[in-house]
């Protein structure tokens, strides 16, 4: 085992770049024998985790590939205890103008979600998920999303994310007004609202 190589991918937070192990005299021929040995793992093109016992978690891959990225919609009502089934993929907000290629990757898997830039910015906060600290839309935007997006979500989910904010003592019910309003849901709010009160 190399323990410099270890020591260089503990220091970019589990990930490195083909130019970053280059840069520390890994070309081609040597990044290719350590991936046939096990020690590496490409994660994307151009991409790579060191593997050991405590290889890193999809987390601090999540945050190495989409630093730009939110975590929004499944993952986001995961993160908060609104739902008991636990997303197939991560569910990853970025700005609609994001190359699409960015998401062709095969560990872990990312569903993305293209949101224009006015909307995108609405409640990112950031939150630690396992171990790694990472940007997250709030309770509100998350409940105005699955509210957006109710035809495209299983209706057991649905009912799940409504019931776990309701229940939930950190809701903030005027900052889902807010934000019902600067994304067009009120009226679905309302429907909602009048529903679980």
């Amino acid at each position: 085992m190399d323990e410099n190589l270890k020591k260089l991918f503990l220091s970019h937070g589990g990930i490195l770049r083909t130019m970053d192990l280059r840069q520390c005299g890994y070309y081609n021929q040597k990044i290719q024998k350590l991936i046939e040995d096990g020690e590496i793992e490409q994660i994307r093109r151009g991409y790579y985790q060191y593997m050991d016992e405590n290889a890193f978690s999809e987390a601090t891959i999540i945050a190495a590939l989409f630093p730009d990225g939110v975590v929004c919609m499944e993952s986001a009502l995961d993160f908060y205890g609104y739902t008991e089934k636990t997303p197939s993929a991560w569910h990853i907000a970025v700005d609609s103008k994001t190359s699409r290629r960015r998401f062709k990757i095969s560990y872990p898997m990312v569903k993305p979600h293209f949101v224009t830039s006015e909307r995108f910015v609405i409640g990112i906060t950031e939150a630690e998920i396992e171990g790694t600290k990472l940007q997250i839309y709030d309770r509100e935007r998350t409940i105005c999303d699955c509210l957006l997006h109710r035809n495209k979500m299983e209706a057991e989910v649905f009912a799940g994310a409504v019931r776990g904010y309701f229940a939930d003592n950190e809701r903030n019910e005027s900052r889902l007004g807010k934000y019902a309003n600067e994304l067009r849901v009120q009226k679905r709010v309302r429907e909602v609202l009048g529903v679980w009160l």
